[in-house]
């Protein structure tokens, strides 16, 4: 079978366990990053590594929106306002010019354990809706009959494995569009630096904040998607729903390899 045109990566914010949930977080979020490969190799990782540079001088940073938020880490330079304050002008600015189209699904846990008896597994739920719609996203470009693999960062043996399991059971048919044996999945370590794992990482968690306290207003720049609203890296009103990201080619997809600096400091000092 020969390759697609695309590449998925996947990531989610929040846990999927029904025993114990946290009122202040109830919501599980999975999202799927679809690029199309020229596009991935041009522009977004192009992108991310300039960010790098442009912060720590070397792009050997694997960039994680919860570290990103407790400032820790690598991310300890945020400490410093200032620094903090372009950096996530900055990151806006990459979210927005990256070549992508979102697929989220997300399910607030507490409305479905009261809605139903012996509730199912929301990322058994939320990894079937989301298959279905790339099959659906790949058909409409004549890429169904051509393999995609869909990366996944690695989180333990065990899970990985029952993770794999069920992802073999909905392509195989358990699902409401078919069987997809263009479908297949990796594991991947953290440890790989992959942009994709990344970007997919930076935007699931405003998906989960949105849902949480969808008028929320952060005190943050804004970034402008194709989607009906504006969006924040660290609080987004994106919508929990197929999220078409601006996409560019050729000349205009190279230059945004040069990330403008908002704010006058650079190499994590003010």
């Amino acid at each position: 079978m020969e390759f697609s045109d695309f590449i998925v990566y996947v990531d989610e914010s929040g846990d999927h366990g029904l025993v114990s949930i946290n009122p202040q977080n109830p919501v599980f979020v999975l999202t799927f990053c679809i690029v199309e490969k020229e596009d991935y190799r041009t522009a977004m990782v192009p992108l991310v590594q300039a960010l790098k540079f442009e912060f720590w001088g070397h792009d050997g940073v694997v960039l994680h929106s919860r570290e990103i938020r407790k400032s820790s880490g690598d991310f300890s330079i945020l400490l410093n306002q200032a620094v903090r304050d372009r950096f996530t002008a900055t990151v806006n600015y990459v979210v927005e010019q990256a070549p992508v189209t979102l697929i989220a699904a997300a399910i607030d846990k507490q409305r479905h354990t009261q809605k139903y008896h012996d509730p199912d597994n929301p990322y058994k739920i939320a990894l079937t809706f989301c298959m279905e719609r790339l099959q659906r996203f790949l058909a409409e470009r004549g890429q169904d009959h051509r393999k995609t693999w869909i990366l996944v960062e690695q989180r333990g043996r065990k899970e990985d494995d029952d993770l794999e399991l069920e992802f073999r059971r909905i392509a195989a048919g358990g699902n409401q569009v078919g069987p997809m044996p263009n479908l297949d999945i990796r594991f991947m370590d953290k440890k790989h630096n992959s942009a994709g794992l990344q970007m997919a990482d930076l935007l699931a968690y405003p998906v989960a904040r949105h849902i949480i306290a969808p008028d929320h207003e952060p005190g943050l720049r804004s970034c402008r998607t194709q989607v009906p609203s504006e969006c924040s890296w660290e609080n987004t009103r994106l919508r929990a729903k197929d999220i078409p990201v601006r996409k560019a080619k050729g000349p205009e997809a190279r230059r945004r390899t040069s990330i403008p600096v908002p704010f006058g400091c650079r190499n994590g000092s003010s």
